[in-house]
């Protein structure tokens, strides 16, 4: 026998007050006496009320959900950022629509327009060229955006990336490494601020940087470089990579070419996924709090959501986690 569904008129006739009190006291519109919400707290739970999400969005104009786009949802790092954000989306009563716009700028104009219009507000990872984001704030969603925006006007959540890159590249001067590269991944708003940082703190000693480019910001591209580098002309005593998917690529295409990590070379990575501590040699990266960047990036929405003002910039601190992928060099 079918079970009967309780409306929210038996909830108001079971309470004694009217359909529009239980409305505004379910939908969180409005407060009411502490005697009045109690009774409708208990009414509810005993007819086992549940509240029509669809309904409530009308009522409400607010759809109880956050979108999050990211770059590839393979990249540990990125899978790091959605558990934060999830985490702070949930405790306050939000769904979180997650897009991966896989690393591909002419993808993500469709997929963030098609997301704005289920969501309440937006958190952006975007490879597209700032000045082509115009579209984005035309949206009219509250949005926060992944990085250090220089154009477009968006609350912004970075990590400290230069810094990250001079504390890994000092520890690398002090352990003797003079011919230091960097593999770096150009479309990525990021990847001038780590290559600054590794400029800084070798220019301090008098070095130069010597600069490769990886295709795209994976283990395979790290690989594929591989072999221009080590077989070069001018060998390398030690190689920073822009993520650590590129360091662990280019560190398994290394020993099967018969070098040694790190006796041969050290390699560094950024991101500090979970991944690279159980590599073979387990691998020293900079740690971005990739999660704590998630949930800091969605406590700056939904305070904007609510109306509150908002700092422009939140910054996550780098820390260094040293492993045994560099050594100190004879």
């Amino acid at each position: 026998m079918k079970k009967n569904v309780a409306t929210i008129r038996d909830v108001a006739a079971a309470a004694g007050v009217s359909t529009a009190t239980v409305s505004k006291f379910v939908n969180g519109a409005q407060r009411f006496s502490p005697a009045v919400e109690a009774r409708l707290t208990s009414v509810i739970e005993e007819l086992g009320y549940r509240s029509n999400p669809m309904a409530q969005s009308m009522i409400t104009g607010r759809t109880k959900a956050i979108g999050l786009s990211v770059l590839d949802i393979t990249n540990p790092h990125y899978a790091s950022v959605v558990k934060g954000a999830n985490r702070v989306a949930q405790a306050h009563g939000y769904t979180l629509l997650l897009v991966d716009t896989e690393e591909t700028p002419e993808r993500e104009r469709q997929l963030l327009e098609a997301l704005s219009r289920r969501v309440d507000g937006m958190i952006v990872y975007s490879r597209t060229p700032e000045e082509e984001l115009s579209w984005l704030l035309a949206l009219d969603r509250p949005s926060v955006f992944f990085g250090r925006p220089d154009v477009i006007e968006l609350p912004s959540v970075a990590s400290d990336d230069q810094l990250g890159a001079f504390m890994v590249t000092r520890h690398l001067l002090a352990q003797g490494h003079k011919r230091v590269g960097y593999l770096g991944f150009s479309n990525s708003r990021r990847n001038p601020e780590r290559m600054a940082g590794v400029r800084e703190a070798l220019a301090a000693q008098g070095l130069e940087l010597a600069v490769f480019e990886a295709e795209a910001p994976t283990s395979s591209a790290g690989e594929k470089q591989c072999s221009s580098i080590m077989l070069g002309r001018q060998p390398l005593d030690a190689l920073v990579c822009f993520n650590d998917l590129l360091a662990l690529g280019f560190m398994k295409a290394a020993q099967t070419l018969g070098f040694r990590v790190p006796e041969d070379i050290s390699v560094v990575g950024f991101d500090n996924i979970q991944f690279g501590n159980f590599a073979s040699p387990a691998l020293t990266s900079v740690d971005l709090n990739s999660e704590q960047m998630g949930a800091a990036a969605m406590e700056k929405l939904l305070a904007s959501i609510e109306g509150h003002a908002v700092e422009p910039l939140t910054v996550v601190n780098a820390q260094l986690v040293l492993r045994a992928s560099t050594a100190t060099r004879s």
